[in-house]
C-alpha cells in the first residue's frame, strides 16, 4: 500500500477538512494510507505525525479550519530544515507529499521537489489570488462572508445617513473586494491593482449626496494603496519567514480623510479573521471535494511538482512553478464592475 502525506500551511480556509476527507476517503479507495503532519511544514520537521483513516475524518467536512493545525514555517529559513524533511519522509515511508495552502506553502513544496520530493499541491487562499486557476479553496466562503457584512451595514448606513467603510482582506489581488462590492452593493470599490485617490473617494460620495443619497458603503481590500502614501500601509513592519509584512489600517487612513472632508464621522469596520472563519460555503466544500481526489489522481499517474486547478468545469494538473511566479490580480477586463453604477 503506497502511503501519502498530507499537510496544511499558512493562513486557514473554509473548505481545508473538507479536501482532506477527500484524499483520505478517495485515498482509501485506491489503495493509499494517509498520513497528517501536524503545524504545517513544522510537521515533517519536526516528525509531527497523525494517522488519518476513513473514521478520523468522519464528520469534518462542514468544519472550518484544519483539524491538522497549520504555521508560517519556512523550511529554507531554518538550517538542516530541509534535511529533517527528507529524513522524515524516508522514516514514515512516504511515496508522495500533498500541500494544501496558499503561495508560501506550495513554494516549498515546489523547491523541494529539486530534492526528490514528490508532492502535489492544493491551492488555498480567500484572496483567490494563485495563477493558473480560476478559483482558490476558500475563495468562495470567505465572499459569502463580505456580502453578508456588506447587507448589514448597508441598514445602519441607511438609517443614520452614515458613511461606512469596510476593510477586507487582499494583499495583492482584490477579488475579494471587487466581487464582495459588486454582490453586496458597495458604491465605492478599492483594490489593490488600481491606486486610489482620497479626493476622486470623495468626489463620489458628494455625488451620491447630490443625488439624494445620503449614505455610501465604501470597501476596500487591506492592500490598496493610497496616491497619498506611495505604498501600502503597514500594521507591523516586522516579516515573517516568508518576508511578509502585516498589512492593515487603510480603511481607517481613507476614514479619517473622509472625516475632515465631510466633517463627520466615518467608521470602519475590520472584517480580519471572521472572513476565514466558520463552515465552507457548498462551492468550497465541493471544489475541496474534487481538488482532494485529483491530488490523489495526479500522485498516482506520476504527475508530480504540479497543482490541482480548476478551468471553468474541469479539474486539471498545472505545473507549480508556473502557477507561484506571479500573484494572480484581478483581470483588467472587470475593472468595468468598479464604477458601473456611477
Amino acid at each position: 500500500m503506497l502511503r501519502a502525506g498530507v499537510l496544511t500551511g499558512g493562513g486557514d480556509s473554509p473548505g481545508i477538512n473538507a479536501a482532506l476527507r477527500s484524499i483520505v476517503r478517495f485515498g482509501f479507495k485506491q489503495g493509499v494510507e494517509t498520513i497528517g503532519f501536524r503545524e504545517g511544514w513544522r510537521g515533517p520537521i519536526d516528525d509531527l505525525t497523525v494517522p488519518l483513516g476513513v473514521n478520523d475524518v468522519s464528520g469534518i467536512l462542514t468544519i472550518g479550519g484544519t483539524i491538522l493545525g497549520s504555521s508560517r514555517t519556512n523550511p529554507f529559513k531554518i538550517d538542516g530544515a530541509v534535511d529533517k524533511i527528507l529524513a522524515t519522509l524516508a522514516r514514515e515511508k512516504i511515496d508522495f507529499l500533498i500541500a494544501i495552502g496558499g503561495d508560501d506553502t506550495l513554494g516549498v513544496a515546489h523547491r523541494l521537489a529539486e530534492h526528490g520530493v514528490k508532492a502535489v499541491g492544493i491551492p488555498q487562499t480567500i484572496d483567490n489570488d494563485i495563477s493558473m486557476t480560476d478559483y482558490s479553496l476558500g475563495f468562495a466562503s470567505a465572499l459569502e462572508v463580505i456580502t453578508d457584512a456588506l447587507d448589514r451595514l448597508h441598514t445602519t448606513a441607511f438609517s443614520h445617513h452614515r458613511v461606512l467603510i469596510l476593510e477586507v482582506m487582499g494583499r495583492d489581488a482584490g477579488w475579494l473586494s471587487l466581487m464582495g462590492g459588486v454582490a453586496g452593493g458597495a458604491d465605492v470599490i478599492l483594490i489593490p491593482e488600481q491606486d486610489f485617490d482620497v479626493d476622486a473617494v470623495h468626489r463620489k460620495i458628494l455625488h451620491r449626496q447630490a443625488r439624494g443619497k445620503h449614505f455610501s458603503i465604501v470597501i476596500i481590500a487591506e492592500g490598496a494603496k493610497p496616491t497619498e502614501t506611495n505604498g501600502q500601509i503597514v500594521a507591523e513592519a516586522e516579516v515573517d519567514e516568508f518576508g511578509h509584512v502585516r498589512l492593515g489600517g487603510v480603511g481607517q487612513f481613507l476614514a479619517n480623510q473622509i472625516s475632515q472632508r465631510l466633517q463627520m464621522p466615518v467608521r470602519v469596520t475590520n472584517l480580519a479573521y471572521l472572513q476565514r472563519g466558520g463552515s465552507p460555503s457548498p462551492l468550497d466544500r465541493i471544489l475541496a471535494t474534487r481538488f482532494g481526489a485529483a491530488a490523489i489522481e495526479f500522485a498516482l499517474t506520476g504527475q508530480f511538482d504540479m497543482m490541482t486547478a480548476v478551468h471553468g468545469m474541469k479539474i486539471e494538473p498545472v505545473p507549480l512553478g508556473d502557477a507561484l511566479s506571479n500573484p494572480r490580480p484581478v483581470d483588467a477586463g472587470l475593472f468595468y464592475l468598479l464604477d458601473l453604477f456611477e
